[in-house]
């Protein structure tokens, strides 16, 4: 007797919510205990109880949003560059044996670098300024779309390939019209890792190199003297909302366009 897969329901759908809120609610939870009972340093790890507000009025403050929509829009900007890079470089490496062959060293060579290490000749390079930032978060995210669209060429059916060549499609043709389609839904994996990878990058950029607007610098300035660690771990709950959201948004995104690849256990 084989065992049959239920299709799920929409109300086993709506029950994730709940689970995620009371992850989320067991985390918050925690950390105000611990805030305060003493068991880590209330003067610094300020609780949720303080934070939670802090969040609030920085959300009503025109300058703080300023350098929020600042940080954001430099990870969109860097994680759109990196796509535009990333993805006909991963179709080249998985589709030409040669050239995979010979760039792999320098690949391999580069990936394990942090882009955090790069900072002090990002700053000697190109300054203070955005391009600072957004030149390390397209370093950082470039890795996972690349490496996800090369290795999605590995599980394209040969089949299709030689069907299409069969029928006189040229091998561009094939890249864009087999090898692409088929590599999406590997390469929008790829982004959802790469939005988190960088917003860290960007974050941390923020704080280390100083003179660039956004969160990170918000929280440097919050940081001096250790009086608004409020705010300092404020901005650092809402950096996590963002990257959430982020990937909330991608994955409901893939969820919707590729329906087709989803485990079959799982599928709607």
């Amino acid at each position: 007797m084989g065992f049959r897969f239920r299709k799920p329901s929409t109300v086993s759908g709506t029950r994730r919510v709940p689970a995620s809120l009371i992850g989320l609610a067991g985390l918050f939870l925690t950390w105000e205990v611990a805030s305060q009972t003493g068991l880590v340093p209330g003067l610094y790890l300020r609780p949720p109880s303080e934070v939670l507000p802090t969040m609030v009025d920085l959300l009503g403050d025109e300058t703080f949003l300023r350098a929020l929509l600042a940080t954001v829009l430099a990870t969109v900007i860097a994680l759109v560059i990196a796509v535009l890079i990333a993805v006909p470089s991963g179709l080249l490496l998985g589709s030409i044996p040669l050239v995979r062959r010979a760039c792999m060293t320098v690949v391999e060579f580069l990936r394990p670098i942090p882009s955090v290490a790069l900072i002090p000749l990002a700053l000697l390079v190109t300054g203070t300024g955005p391009d600072t930032k957004i030149a390390l978060a397209v370093y950082g995210a470039l890795w996972p779309i690349l490496f996800n669209t090369m290795y999605a060429l590995d599980e394209l059916d040969p089949l299709h390939v030689e069907t299409a060549r069969a029928f006189g499609t040229g091998r561009v043709a094939v890249l864009t019209r087999i090898a692409l389609p088929s590599a999406a839904p590997f390469v929008l994996t790829g982004v959802r890792l790469s939005f988190a990878i960088a917003l860290a990058v960007v974050v941390s950029t923020e704080l280390f190199a100083g003179g660039t607007k956004g969160l990170g610098q918000f929280i440097m300035e919050a940081n001096s003297g250790g009086a608004h660690m409020d705010q300092v771990l404020a901005g650092t709950v809402i950096a996590g909302l963002v990257g959430y959201a982020a990937n909330a948004g991608l994955e409901r995104l893939h969820t919707k366009l590729f329906a087709w690849n989803a485990p079959r256990g799982d599928a709607s």
